[in-house]
């Protein structure tokens, strides 16, 4: 059976990865970390793609953007994983492919699933015992939305200028939103169908959805997904 073609609306939030060939390593140290943000602030400048947040985990790249055309998200995650690969290989004496294949995209309600999301990627080092918890871990942006580290290149939606009148109290709100979701069952749930491409919404933003792309956009019902163990 032929592939759906990837989901790409401009406008709207998508969360995007790249995972390792065979579930290997694509950061071998922090040098490699820092030149993936490099390549990934490149990138977004290049294509003038709205970049969220993200997570760099030992063997994936995980990002929640918004990008402005159809096609912008496309040229962009080739150019992260093109970019990235020459610099990885070279830098380490070797060639061949790093990624497992072809992006994964799926699109999401921001209303009802940004900031899960969100919550979502900044505890992946926890939910794949990288860190004991979300604060540790240097390569996520969970720093910056709490007030510990500002990237200038990430663009909070309005949906997190939403939690607080003030910085202070936006960034403690986001605190606590992470520590009461990080490793529950709704976030591994979530995980898995961001893993299988399908968009989340409400009913009728699921039928939008569908009706401007011209494709089927879910195989379940919509709402919560199940509960489901969490992918490499």
């Amino acid at each position: 059976m032929a592939r759906l073609p990837r989901l790409a609306v401009p406008g709207e939030v998508h969360c995007v990865s790249l995972r390792g060939n065979n579930g290997q390593p694509v950061f071998l140290d922090s040098i490699d970390r820092e030149q993936s943000l490099a390549v990934l602030q490149a990138q977004a400048s290049r294509e003038q793609m709205l970049v969220h947040a993200y997570a760099l985990t030992e063997s994936s790249i995980h990002l929640l953007l918004t990008p402005p055309t159809q096609e912008a998200l496309t040229r962009f995650m080739q150019g992260v994983g093109r970019s990235y690969v020459r610099a990885f290989n070279q830098r380490h004496g070797r060639s061949g492919t790093l990624w497992e294949g072809r992006y994964r995209s799926t699109v999401l309600q921001a209303s009802g699933y940004l900031l899960d999301a969100m919550a979502l990627l900044d505890s992946l080092p926890v939910l794949k015992h990288e860190a004991s918890v979300p604060q540790e871990s240097r390569w996520t942006s969970y720093a910056h939305y709490t007030g510990a580290r500002a990237e200038k290149w990430l663009t909070p939606h309005a949906r997190v200028w939403a939690l607080g009148n003030t910085p202070f109290a936006r960034e403690a709100a986001y605190a606590e939103w992470v520590a009461r979701q990080c490793g529950s069952r709704n976030q591994r749930a979530l995980l898995e169908q961001l893993h299988k491409g399908w968009a989340l919404g409400d009913p009728a933003f699921l039928a939008a959805l569908a009706q401007a792309t011209g494709r089927r956009v879910t195989k379940d019902r919509p709402g919560r997904p199940r509960r489901i163990s969490v992918p490499n």
